[in-house]
């Protein structure tokens, strides 16, 4: 059976329409997965005959179970009065964005969807009296966790595989945030989402360090010396492979990225610059942590060249594919977990060698 993931519109103000449009054009990748988009037949409508677009279909539908596999289908989820203003942003976008955000997650939560992919926002127009999170990844943490489970922000592409220890805060809160139970948190959550989610078996991580040559042994900063090499050495004792702290200058400009499964930033632009550096047109941003599985382009709104017709549909299909793979490596991993051997042993107190079998 295929997978149905649920598209949100994200800024109808933006390049949303464009890469979701673009990025499902293609109907081979019906083959794989059932998408379904969350936001406005209308809006969608305009989009596609901006782009040129004519023949392009799309199946209206309800709700999740009504969808065709064999279509492109949509949830309306705005009113019909809402039109969207390219290249500018506005509350109404932010409405829209959070309208279609808010029904795909109960969509997910209910399991009427396997997974989620969203199109980027504006953080500012988003918020309201019932939207205070500065992003996705906190909003999704707030509605998707269970039971005390930890959103973390993960960019990846067939490169390289980056988490931050803190998100979307100043940069002046950002040595407060930074404590050694957090850090070693993020090692750990980092290090089974490698095993859960990509399949790696026991995962190298390197940690990044927070002040200019990882403090010059406390010359520049002591977080290094009393908050990140303990993080680590914690994580160490665990048996999860982490090594650190580098400076980070060094690190991506000699290339050490790539001897590792995943590099641990300890704040948003120290990781997402060289990423975006490197992944170019293909990052996905992925929300590790959770029961539920949501990717996203690594691009933002996009509104200098909304009107443009010229924004790359390389990320957001890169991310469609993604969530379709990492629900798999999910499910991979629990059939694998589902039925485990038992262990056989010999009780040596019993002179018959008795064999006895428990369970693992």
């Amino acid at each position: 059976m295929k997978l149905k993931i649920a598209i949100t519109h994200g800024d109808i103000n933006g390049v949303g329409y464009q890469v979701i449009l673009k990025a499902l054009e293609d109907n081979r990748i019906l083959e794989l997965c059932t998408p379904i988009i969350y936001g406005s037949a209308k809006i969608a409508s305009q989009y596609r005959k901006q782009l040129g677009l004519q023949d392009y279909k799309l199946n209206i539908i309800e709700s999740p179970a009504d969808a065709r596999h064999d279509a492109v289908n949509i949830i309306n989820v705005v009113g019909e009065d809402v039109m969207p203003s390219p290249g500018q942003p506005s509350p109404e976008a932010g409405r829209a964005a959070v309208a279609a955000l808010e029904r795909a997650v109960t969509d997910l939560r209910n399991g009427l969807v396997n997974a989620m992919v969203t199109a980027p926002i504006n953080k500012k127009t988003v918020q309201s009296d019932t939207f205070i999170f500065p992003g996705h990844t906190e909003y999704l943490q707030s509605s998707l966790g269970e039971d005390g489970d930890k959103a973390l922000m993960v960019l990846f592409n067939d490169r390289i595989r980056v988490a931050l220890a803190t998100t979307h805060i100043p940069v002046s809160a950002i040595s407060e945030a930074l404590t050694r139970e957090n850090i070693a948190d993020k090692i750990r959550a980092f290090a089974r989402s490698l095993h859960r989610d990509f399949a790696v078996d026991n995962p190298r991580i390197a940690v990044l360090a927070l002040n200019p040559h990882s403090g010059d042994d406390g010359l520049l900063g002591k977080e290094e010396q009393e908050v990140i090499a303990p993080a680590i050495q914690d994580a160490r004792d665990e048996k999860i492979a982490a090594f650190g702290p580098y400076p980070a200058d060094g690190f991506f400009g000699a290339g050490l990225f790539s001897k590792f499964d995943g590099v641990l930033a300890m704040y948003h632009d120290q990781g997402l610059a060289p990423f975006k550096t490197i992944a170019m047109d293909n990052g996905v941003n992925f929300t590790a942590g959770l029961p539920f599985v949501r990717t996203s382009p690594d691009h933002g709104t996009g509104y200098d060249i909304a009107t443009q017709n010229v924004a790359s549909a390389d990320s957001m299909r890169s991310a469609i594919y993604a969530a379709i793979d990492i629900v798999r490596a999910r499910a991979n991993e629990d059939f694998a977990h589902s039925n485990p051997l038992k262990r056989q042993y010999h009780d040596r107190s019993n002179n018959d060698a008795t064999i006895n079998m428990t369970a693992d």
